[in-house]
């Protein structure tokens, strides 16, 4: 996988999570370099204490060549005691001539007084390289780490040394201690700080459960009511939420005061469209009347009188469809109530495929019923709750649009099943397809679907409409699918029961059980 799909696949951080993880990195690093600088101090502090007790010890034990006290041996090159007389345990003394090690020793106390220890020569070499007057750290072997001082004699030079051992160990138990009080004290701040940010971010977090509830309300269509505000708490300007608030607040109103106008322009246009519709529906029917009246007498006609008199009739009539199609919508759209009746979808499928068969017999028409739910006498049949006729128009325009936007020869498919608690209707085409560009805005008024689907005959464009308008009023629901070779209008109706099957029907589709075809006319 790639770094980007990685990345992709990653749950982004809450703002919280990155303002916590942000300030506890900044308190790590704080006290991370402090409780550096800390230990750099204490251990500069340290060494400096050993260094002036160093050159302290080197100056007395480099003055004069006679004993180092009243009643003390003799200066001999054997016996180098007067160097470390005066030196506490644990420290180191060496006399220097011609560039090398005369003798070294080290002071320990087992038992008793302080004793004198000589050091081997491996010990001793490291010390033939300390340069006078400032002191220098030099690791002996199998002692550890001294910070030694040199000091000129008659003779060469005298060392001595202090270990480091108890400035390390006060250095690293330190280091420890703020190691252990950091991490206290980072867990102490994080979880302080994730109490301060939720507190703080509560009022952010309100402002985002308004707009999360906004964005749910159904606001494509119909009347809307916007009950939900911001709280007045977090709308102080004064705030960055408060403003962030503010905002969304007036934008609420503003799109609540856009749908009212909207839903009152769109009410004022379906009544517009039904009142017209309606005063259409009288002088259509005298223009079909009396071109229907002149037809009548067509032989008395001149001949391109009588061919323009068909016209009007068939103009007439078209728009006569039309009329009727916008009342349904209208009065689908006012909500008014369809009729309810128990409508038997087997022998309303078989009837709408028949009338689809005759109308255009260059298709291919099928038929794929359940077991017995067509005009047999054995077996049930599915049964919904709903307008008989309305669900017979949302078949015939199903079959219709299949008809009129696909090429001569193409099978369409009919299929009827039962469904969780409902009835599915399927008509499927092997057509062209509809064009992905067109396919969300097929089931909009006067929707055109795309040239890849030819058309025969000319079309309204509110066949699909009336459709959506029709199932939606039954509580169902309807949709498409399609690529090239398939398209399939999928209709799912609530309420279905198997019932025993009425009386057969006269129906011109063959008895066969399982998939059926319309017998060929």
């Amino acid at each position: 996988m790639s770094r980007r799909g990685r990345r992709a696949g990653r749950r982004p951080w809450t703002l919280r999570a990155r303002l916590l993880a942000g300030l506890s990195a900044v308190l790590v690093g704080v006290l991370l370099l402090t409780g550096g600088v800390t230990l750099l101090v204490v251990d500069r502090v340290l060494v400096g204490q050993v260094d002036q007790q160093v050159r302290s010890e080197v100056a007395q034990a480099g003055v004069g060549d006679g004993p180092p006290g009243p009643g003390g041996p003799a200066r001999d090159q054997d016996q180098p005691d007067f160097l470390l007389r005066g030196l506490g345990v644990g420290s180191l003394g060496a006399r220097v001539e011609d560039g090398q090690i005369v003798a070294a020793t080290l002071v320990g106390n087992r038992a008793g007084p302080p004793q004198q220890q000589y050091l081997d020569a491996d010990q001793a070499a490291p010390l033939a390289a300390v340069p006078l007057d400032e002191p220098v750290t030099v690791d002996v072997p199998g002692l550890g780490e001294y910070r030694v001082a040199a000091t000129a004699t008659d003779a060469g030079s005298v060392l001595v040394g202090q270990p480091l051992e108890p400035t390390t160990t006060v250095v690293r138990e330190l280091a420890v201690a703020v190691l252990l009080l950091a991490a206290l004290g980072i867990l102490a701040a994080v979880l302080a700080t994730n109490a301060v940010l939720a507190r703080g971010l509560r009022p952010l977090r309100r402002v985002a459960a308004t707009a999360t509830a906004v964005s749910r309300l159904p606001l494509d269509r119909g009347a809307v009511d916007l009950p939900v505000r911001v709280p007045p708490r977090d709308t102080d300007p004064s705030t960055e939420v408060g403003q962030v608030g503010a905002a969304l607040d007036r934008l609420i109103v503003h799109v609540g005061s856009a749908l009212d106008a909207r839903h009152r322009s769109e009410t004022q246009v379906r009544q517009f469209v039904a009142d017209a519709s309606h005063e259409l529906r009288t002088p259509l029917a005298s223009v079909r009347g009396y071109a229907e009246l002149a037809l009548r007498r067509r032989d008395d006609l001149p001949p391109e009188v009588a061919h323009a008199v068909e016209r009007v009739e068939s103009q007439a009539t078209r728009m006569t469809g039309l009329v009727e199609d916008l009342l349904l919508l209208a009065r689908l759209d006012a909500g008014r109530p369809l009729e309810r009746e128990e409508v038997e979808l087997p022998l309303l499928v078989v009837e709408a495929v028949s009338d689809a068969q005759v109308t255009g017999p260059d298709h291919r028409w099928v038929l794929d019923l359940p077991e017995g739910g067509d005009d047999e006498d054995d077996g049930e049949a599915l049964v919904v709750p709903g307008d008989a006729a309305r669900l017979h128009q949302v078949l015939a325009g199903l079959l219709a649009n299949a008809r009129t936007h696909t090429p001569p020869g193409t099978t369409v498919t009919t299929r009827l099943r039962a469904v969780d608690g409902g009835a599915e209707v399927v008509v499927e085409d092997d057509g062209p397809g509809v064009d992905p560009a067109v396919l969300p805005t097929v089931f909009e008024r006067f929707a055109r679907a795309d040239t890849s689907r030819s058309r025969a005959a000319g079309s309204t464009g509110l066949g699909l409409a009336i459709a959506r308008a029709v199932v939606e009023a039954h509580g169902g629901t309807v949709g498409v699918a399609s690529r090239p070779g398939r398209t399939a209008f999928r209709v799912v109706l609530p309420g279905a029961a198997a019932v025993p099957p009425a009386a057969p029907a006269e129906v011109a589709v063959s008895p066969a059980r399982g998939r059926r075809r319309a017998a060929p006319r």
